[in-house]
């Protein structure tokens, strides 16, 4: 059941990843230019290799609280990406090639749905 204090380290989780992200998205353009996402690349990049780093500790070790705030929270909001990911390696650990199908439904399915939703609200 999902409590209020559960709540408060989601929303305080999520108010970091979102401004981190804007942050760092400022810092990649001024870096390296327009040219190529390379803001979307750093945070998706980052968030994998955190989630990557928590699992590596074991999440089993990380109080849940903390898994709320850091996982839910900031990397939910720094990127979806870091989640994909992590759930693409366990899945790889047990069955590899049902996480081949899941890498590239996400990925088929992702860009399906960006192409759809701008076919049916561009404005012409």
């Amino acid at each position: 059941m999902t409590t209020f204090k559960t709540l408060v380290f989601v929303a305080l989780g999520g108010s970091l990843g979102a401004v981190s992200r804007y942050l760092l998205g400022l810092l990649a353009r001024a870096w390296w230019g327009e040219s190529f996402p390379h803001g979307t690349l750093l945070v998706n990049v980052l968030g994998c290799l955190i989630i990557g780093i928590l699992a590596g500790v074991g999440l089993k070790h990380v109080s849940l609280p903390l898994q709320q705030f850091a996982i839910i929270g900031v990397l939910g909001s720094l990127t979806t990406f870091s989640t994909f990911g992590h759930d693409t390696l366990e899945l790889f650990q047990r069955q590899p090639l049902l996480a081949l199908g899941n890498i590239g439904a996400n990925v088929i399915a992702g860009l399906a749905a960006v192409a759809l939703g701008y076919w049916l609200f561009h404005q012409a």
